[in-house]
């Protein structure tokens, strides 16, 4: 069986991480995989990108292109929005590779056309990351709930007219993937069900499977030397939180956790206790926490991301919508409990008052009772870190994603 990963990136993104996590998991119980990606950033050689210059000049090129529609909103959000309307070259690639399956994961930023779907010519498995399959144009919906219609009157164009970009996109794709052989993986029950309500995607077969990590990687690392490792200190109770644009993506939700840490700094906890971030780096406009704050800026490593898990007490992920929330599996896979809103894909990860706690979606105030409830006895965080470590170990490593996927293709091929 030769499976072919369609991905933007290898390893540049949580998305990208993702899929070349499984990608290497299925090679790793002896299947024949490959990814075939726009950019490349790994030096791994089952990973197949454009190597000319000229060709990675163009990538570029084409990416400022494909924006120019957006040119019209000139009230958009600063969001992500893709319309995947330029040609690409695909096809003659996916030719030359001949797979017998093809597994599409983040494929937005010019990567594919929204009708080359059709001209694959295989059956395809489509892994979200997030909800851009089945929107008009977006990644995150926040409260919007237009995919379930027709799309239109987009609020991150802040458009009022129905028949508005988002509208194109969405009856583009409406078109072009009505009779797709193609079945849909969510990493969590919440985007599943988020894709069953689509209108593009309602009548598609939609499987379960979290995203996967390796274990022996992400495993717990001797507090005392990670934070030596780290330069942080050894007396202090350590909370941590990071993501890529950690501080500067909204929906990470820096600006929830900045009155959650001040509220915190009130409570008596201002000298037991220091925040520790990573994905951003300080700046003069950094805000005020209420606590002293260690900036560690961007890791891209397994290890030293491994290495920042096991040096903290516990990991803050404020989000607002998390297709799964592989900040928080991680962290769970190094013993680290987490605290994170009741809400989207986080609520597969974290299981309330077990590995960690869920607050009332998006109360600052039942956040910073998690915070406390967590650290306040050292007892009940020693048996958080323990079930935490568990589940990751039951639920999320990199063989058991790899197997389901595997079992999923089989499935289908031989339909």
């Amino acid at each position: 069986m030769k499976i072919l990963h369609l991905s933007t990136h290898d390893i540049g993104g949580g998305a990208a991480r993702a899929a070349y996590r499984l990608h290497t998991g299925l090679r790793d119980i002896g299947l024949q995989s490959q990814m075939l990606v726009h950019e490349k950033y790994s030096n791994d050689r089952t990973v197949i990108a454009p190597e000319i210059r000229l060709f990675q000049g163009i990538a570029k090129a084409k990416l400022t292109l494909e924006a120019l529609p957006l040119k019209f909103y000139r009230q958009k959000q600063n969001t992500p929005f893709f319309i995947q309307w330029l040609p690409d070259r695909v096809i003659p690639k996916v030719a030359q590779i001949n797979p017998d399956i093809i597994n599409l994961h983040w494929i937005s930023a010019g990567f594919m056309q929204i009708e080359t779907f059709t001209k694959l010519k295989r059956p395809l498995v489509w892994t979200l990351h997030d909800m851009w399959g089945f929107t008009g144009g977006c990644h995150v919906t926040g409260e919007c709930d237009r995919y379930k219609v027709s799309c239109g009157a987009c609020p991150q164009l802040n458009s009022s007219n129905e028949w508005d970009l988002s509208r194109w996109v969405w009856q583009r794709k409406l078109k072009a993937w009505k009779n797709l052989n193609l079945t849909l993986v969510s990493p969590s029950h919440w985007l599943a069900q988020c894709a069953r309500s689509s209108t593009l995607f309602q009548n598609l077969r939609i499987e379960v499977i979290p995203h996967g990590l390796d274990s022996q990687k992400y495993r717990p690392i001797n507090q005392h030397f990670a934070r030596e490792a780290l330069n942080l200190p050894q007396d202090k109770k350590l909370i941590l939180f990071g993501a890529i644009q950690a501080t500067s993506d909204k929906n990470k939700g820096f600006h929830l956790l900045v009155p959650a840490l001040q509220e915190l700094s009130q409570s008596g906890w201002k000298d037991d206790l220091e925040v520790v971030i990573f994905g951003a780096s300080q700046t003069e406009n950094s805000p005020e926490l209420g606590f002293k704050t260690h900036y560690l800026g961007h890791f891209h490593d397994d290890i030293s991301l491994a290495t920042v898990y096991s040096a903290v007490d516990l990991m803050l992920v404020p989000s607002l919508q998390e297709s799964f929330g592989q900040t928080a599996s991680e962290s769970l896979a190094c013993g680290t409990p987490v605290v994170a809103f009741n809400s989207t894909g986080l609520k597969d990860i974290v299981d309330h008052q077990q590995n960690g706690y869920l607050a009332k979606p998006y109360e600052v105030k039942d956040f910073v009772k998690g915070i406390t409830w967590a650290l306040e006895n050292e007892q009940r965080l020693q048996k958080l870190s323990f079930y935490a470590r568990e589940k990751a170990e039951r639920e999320f490593t990199l063989e058991l994603q790899a197997r389901r996927y595997s079992a999923l293709f089989q499935e289908i091929l031989i339909q």
